[in-house]
């Protein structure tokens, strides 16, 4: 028997613009930007719900109000089992640090798949949770991030404690 997907969606306001939040059977499995570069087509995001969303909601707030560094959500990804490696990996990046594409390559076991971490960092569906935005380049510098490139630095700067300023 299979499971029939049922994806709902709300629209939470953010220091980065509107997020897009998506659930599938009431588990969260995407977050969007607004401008996000592999944004998904808006009627793949299910009907509007606030209900599922309301932890998510709450978790987003406290970390854009500074009193949260870590998400505890459950989450559900569908990529390749490569890319769900990565999205995990992600997730143990602590907040206020980076690491290279390189060194998460590592990380997973895969030492000559930077490029391929880099790919997979891009296809990254629940962002900001999912923390891809604290990947740079291999000389530290920002590299492509699927919000774009100030915000990838506004984050990063807003978890330095640099800047608690809205990007918009």
């Amino acid at each position: 028997m299979t499971l029939v997907e049922h994806r709902t969606h709300t629209v939470v306001d953010s220091p980065v613009g509107p997020l897009t939040l998506v659930a599938v059977n009431g588990t969260l499995a995407g977050l969007y930007m607004h401008r996000q570069r592999h944004r998904p087509p808006a009627e793949t995001f299910g009907e509007p719900d606030t209900e599922p969303f309301a932890e998510a909601t709450n978790q987003l707030r406290a970390y854009f109000d500074g009193q949260r560094t870590d998400f505890d959500l459950p989450m559900v990804f569908a990529g390749t089992p490569f890319q769900q490696r990565v999205w995990t990996a992600l997730r143990d990046i602590p907040y206020g640090e980076t690491i290279t594409y390189g060194q998460l390559a590592d990380q997973i076991g895969q030492p000559t798949a930077a490029r391929a971490v880099g790919l997979a960092n891009g296809k990254n569906p629940i962002g900001i949770i999912v923390p891809c935005h604290r990947v740079v380049g291999s000389t530290g510098h920002l590299t492509g991030y699927g919000g774009g490139l100030p915000t990838k630095q506004h984050l990063l700067d807003f978890e330095r404690g640099v800047s608690g300023a809205s990007l918009f």
